[in-house]
């Protein structure tokens, strides 16, 4: 699969994403156990969008200068879009692990390790998933349509079970893991592992690892797909998923608290599905220019934000009088 990228653009990006996460972990202490602030969540979620559009602005510039204006706007717009959607569909993954936390009774002081965890998890997943989506794709043209067919499932199944939780006591993962594993009763700090009377135990917190992975690869079979709809480019298509996980955890601290207020927001996502599949499935009769699904996307997310708080008020205000 062509792409404009070269050798040390590639280099260049993983060399930047490993800075943050050793930042991350041995300069912001990414690996002590603390309770996570608004305050703290809020400035990361504004680095990374800031980051991200940053990135933008500097691809545009560096096509605007080698392969000229059409192409650099074409793909900026292409990578701003392809962020849109991404971080659009992690926005869900945060409701699952809202569900897992709560389930295991995690503390707040201990989530964060876990879930940097989680992210380095699903750098490498997504990784090997664009790499195989972009050879199926170069190899079978005709692999778009079954993905766009895929995702056009997926989001009529999301639309119909939007309200239903799932039952972790049924997990197949979990019940397997409890089944082939000495599992201690309670958490031990942030241990994953430890040892009594010379056995090795795992924790409760291997078990909330092991479903935030397995979620993290869920999310992945819906959310690589859909980013084709908009760019085959693997340069746009791994750095747009890449700034979009490397945000999810400051979201998830941020919005965690108020994820109930924002139950809509299943519904927006299901149908940014369904779109972004019926736009790989057309594509042979109409090519959508990537602005439109830019706004069209944005809209459908903030609609669902909108008519998520102003429910949100309404209920508080039924429920004051």
């Amino acid at each position: 699969m062509e792409s404009f990228a070269t050798g040390p653009m590639w280099a260049g990006f993983i060399a930047f994403v490993l800075a943050m996460l050793a930042l991350d972990l041995f300069v912001l202490g990414g690996r002590k156990s603390h309770r996570v602030s608004v305050k703290e969540a809020s400035s990361w979620v504004v680095a990374w969008v800031a980051l991200a559009l940053t990135f933008g602005a500097l691809l545009w510039w560096y096509l605007d200068g080698t392969a000229g204006r059409e192409i650099a706007n074409r793909k900026a717009l292409e990578f701003l879009t392809g962020y849109l959607i991404e971080q659009s569909l992690s926005i869900d993954n945060m409701f699952v692990f809202v569900m897992i936390f709560s389930y295991f009774a995690v503390p707040a002081e201990l989530q964060r390790r876990v879930l940097l965890y989680g992210v380095l998890g699903a750098i490498v997943m997504r990784a090997a998933m664009i790499l195989a989506g972009v050879w199926l794709e170069s190899e079978f043209a005709w692999i778009l349509y079954v993905f766009g067919a895929f995702l056009m499932v997926t989001g009529v199944k999301m639309l119909v079970f939007a309200e239903q939780q799932p039952d972790l006591e049924k997990n197949p993962l979990l019940r397997w893991l409890r089944g082939h594993m000495r599992i201690t009763p309670g958490f031990h700090g942030d241990a994953f592992f430890v040892r009594i009377n010379g056995l090795r135990y795992a924790t409760p917190m291997f078990l909330v690892l092991m479903l935030i992975e397995a979620s993290d690869l869920v999310f992945a079979v819906d959310s690589i797909p859909a980013i084709f709809a908009v760019t085959t480019d693997p340069f746009i298509v791994f750095t747009s998923n890449i700034f979009a996980i490397m945000g999810l955890r400051a979201m998830y601290f941020l919005l965690a608290d108020m994820a109930e207020r924002f139950h809509l927001l299943k519904y927006g996502l299901a149908l940014v599905l369904i779109f972004v599949g019926g736009k790989m499935l057309v594509a042979p009769w109409f090519h959508m220019p990537v602005q439109w699904s830019l706004v069209i996307v944005g809209s459908i997310i903030l609609a669902s934000v909108v008519f998520s708080l102003r429910l949100s008020r309404a209920k508080v205000s039924r429920s004051v009088s």
